[in-house]
């Protein structure tokens, strides 16, 4: 499929959306997401918004409130855990080299961690700047260099409690960070 620049898309793989910015040399689209983060990705990834707003009326909000009513009580009653939604207002930035360079095959490692670092720099800035009280930074888990880099990071602008993210949710490769906006 392809896509237009200015045209609103939501990403198939991940949780966003965003408008197309720029086409790049290599057919990737330049998107501004949500938050308003560049990221790139190729069009399979993509789907476009076909309208701002839905029409639902109150028969049908009724029948839908009614299902997932009755669909929480039957996993209660089986005793289910039922999945809770995590907040809007934490984030989450992926380091791994294909999420945040388009081509990383002629880089060498130094200036792929460069690169890395440098991507989770501005969103800790952004995230500040919006107030945001959590981040969740996946880098994986490979050699634990970009790891211990950006607990490094951390450690070196202060104002941040970190520790290991959520296993379930992420694994060994990720790192919960809490701004305290009162340091």
């Amino acid at each position: 499929m392809y896509f237009k620049i200015g045209q609103k898309v939501v990403f198939l793989r991940e949780q966003g959306h965003g408008v197309i910015k720029s086409i790049n040399d290599s057919g990737r689209y330049v998107i501004e997401d949500e938050n308003g983060f560049e990221r790139v990705y190729l069009g399979r990834e993509l789907a476009p918004v076909l309208a701002e707003e839905y029409s639902i009326d109150d028969l049908d909000i009724s029948i839908i409130k009614q299902k997932s009513s009755t669909n929480r009580v039957n996993a209660v009653k089986k005793n289910k855990k039922i999945k809770q939604r995590k907040p809007e207002n934490n984030w989450e930035i992926d380091l791994h080299i294909k999420e945040s360079v388009v081509s990383s095959s002629d880089l060498p490692s130094a200036e792929i961690l460069a690169a890395q670092l440098s991507a989770l720099r501005k969103h800790v800035e952004k995230a500040r700047s919006k107030s945001i009280p959590k981040i969740i930074v996946i880098h994986g888990v490979g050699e634990g260099i970009l790891r211990y880099e950006v607990r490094k990071y951390l450690e070196k602008i202060g104002g941040m409690r970190y520790y290991d993210a959520d296993f379930t949710e992420y694994g060994k490769g990720a790192t919960a960070v809490e701004i305290d906006y009162n340091y």
